[in-house]
């Protein structure tokens, strides 16, 4: 946008120039027309000046309100993902069987508890002196269902494979896995920023898949979790989530 920019105000101040000089050298029968269409070229230039800087204001706008509503989405799905490491120790790649998960399982409550008992080998090797030893006992609670949990009476979940804004049935991308040098559970669920601003104009949107930045959505899209790290979190920056895990 900068570039643009300096290049009209450049061509403004050129034309500012050039009514300059046809107002010295130019004959007086020509110039009235000649300074008319000139002024009104500088108008033109000073019109695509303010739009160029108008028009990727309104993007930024829309931009954000839109990433809003993808990332509370991803953080669902997260959530999801998370309990259903918890329950099973793995995470999934296929939204139907996520969201039967969510409906059906149930998270286990426990309690810990210390306590002493007799070690009877360590007793039979000191001839029969009594000896203990501390243990931990988990006592089960009860259970409670996954979708109470995490949703309560709200079934957006149900949804949780649809992009909720920009092109219309577009899905999140969500894959599973193990990391193979640590065989720890990994997954990452994703959309592609072209995806979310479909019908905004080509060349912001090619600009903002190239983001980098602190206060940015990184990269050619959103995404939460990774194949490639051990993280949950996603990639967009604190000032439009306060759940990161």
């Amino acid at each position: 946008m900068l570039t643009a920019i300096i290049t009209v105000v450049g061509l403004i101040l050129l034309t500012i120039g050039i009514v300059w000089l046809i107002d010295k050298f130019v004959p007086k029968k020509l110039k009235p027309f000649l300074n008319l269409l000139l002024w009104a070229l500088i108008i033109f230039l000073g019109y695509l000046t303010f739009m160029s800087v108008y028009g990727e204001i309104k993007f930024n706008q829309l931009k954000e309100k839109r990433y809003a509503v993808v990332i509370k989405s991803l953080e669902d799905i997260r959530d999801a993902q998370l309990a259903h490491r918890t329950v099973t120790g793995k995470f999934t790649d296929d939204f139907d069987k996520l969201i039967t998960f969510v409906d059906t399982a149930k998270f286990t409550i426990t309690q810990r508890r210390d306590s002493t008992v007799i070690d009877e080998e360590l007793t039979r090797r000191f001839g029969g002196v009594e000896t203990t030893k501390d243990i931990v006992i988990i006592d089960t609670l009860g259970f409670v269902p996954v979708k109470d949990s995490l949703f309560g009476a709200d079934t957006r979940y149900k949804n949780m494979m649809d992009v909720p804004v920009g092109k219309e049935g577009a899905k999140f991308q969500l894959k599973a896995g193990r990391l193979a040098e640590d065989n720890i559970a990994v997954f990452e669920a994703s959309v592609d920023k072209e995806i979310i601003l479909h019908d905004q104009e080509k060349n912001l949107v090619n600009k903002e898949k190239q983001v980098v930045s602190v206060d940015g959505v990184n990269g050619p899209t959103i995404k939460v979790g990774s194949m490639e790290d051990v993280t949950t979190k996603g990639n967009w920056p604190q000032s439009y989530s306060k759940k990161e895990k």
